[in-house]
């Protein structure tokens, strides 16, 4: 495996992989890195159960023989796929970025732990919001996508619609520690540098949140961006979040991600996931 650092593209042959490719290698380019295409076969053996009993034994291990079989032959066509995935995706990213360095690798198993095999040279993760068991569904974000931002120390960009190059960006900011370390890593970056920069706040009009908005505004400044904040009212907060969104023409969110424990967004919702639901346009998660 390089060492050299990469944005980690997560493809699955869904309708979103070419967004993710275009946001990926976007997320490259800014940073001048390679992109790294992933792609991860879940694919279970079959399920031998134990056939002894009314069939006879000679039965029993003809069955288990054409199982074997048929697992090798599954095997062979997953594997034949996920080739010509990860080659129509590089030659996709070398359509439109064709000096980029692209790196593909091709795992058995489950995606976190394939993810977290290159944790090292992780700079940032691409992933879509509907995998391709969910491509039916326009609300279902696809079920790795909290499994894998929570477990990430890095931003991870969800997308879903065709790619689209970013002009502005705006950071949902509650004075949270999420929030705060968002805007922290979009300042240390330039990945945003140069777009028009909104910060947004919602409610929380006691004067340690303003401070704190000042604060973030403060801090991004002086690292060179071009930000402005916005205090607003309203009764609800991911709600006051899209409206804003549509109105000022974004193109990218940041959110402060999954800042609850999985047993308090059980009683009390994920604001991270109703954004990811509810927005067609691509959203950083920070955790």
């Amino acid at each position: 495996m390089s060492k050299s650092q990469h944005i980690l593209a997560c493809i699955d042959g869904s309708a979103v992989t070419e967004s993710v490719c275009d946001y990926a290698a976007w997320y490259a380019n800014k940073l001048n890195l390679p992109v790294g295409l992933l792609h991860v076969s879940d694919v279970p053996a079959s399920i031998r159960r134990d056939l002894s009993g009314a069939i006879g034994v000679n039965s029993r291990e003809f069955l288990l023989e054409e199982l074997t079989k048929m697992d090798e032959q599954r095997a062979k066509v997953v594997n034949s796929y996920s080739n010509a995935l990860v080659l129509d995706a590089q030659d996709h990213i070398h359509s439109k970025f064709e000096a980029l360095d692209i790196h593909t690798y091709q795992r058995r198993g489950k995606l976190l732990p394939a993810i977290e095999h290159f944790k090292t040279v992780n700079r940032a993760i691409v992933m879509g919001r509907r995998g391709e068991d969910h491509k039916n569904s326009r609300i279902n974000i696809g079920s790795q996508i909290e499994t894998v931002a929570r477990a990430s120390d890095i931003p991870v960009l969800i997308c879903s619609e065709k790619f689209k190059e970013p002009s502005s960006y705006m950071i949902a900011f509650d004075g949270s520690k999420t929030a705060i370390k968002a805007v922290w890593m979009v300042g240390r970056s330039p990945v945003l540098k140069g777009l028009t920069g909104h910060i947004v706040m919602i409610g929380n009009h006691d004067e340690a949140s303003k401070q704190s908005l000042s604060a973030a505004v403060a801090q991004l400044e002086d690292a060179g961006f071009a930000v402005e904040a916005h205090h607003l009212t309203a009764s609800d907060a991911v709600g006051g979040l899209l409206k804003f969104q549509v109105e000022h023409g974004v193109d990218v969110m940041v959110v402060g991600a999954y800042g609850h424990s999985k047993l308090q967004q059980l009683f009390l919702g994920s604001t991270t996931t109703e954004i990811i639901a509810s927005t067609l346009s691509p959203v950083i998660l920070v955790r």
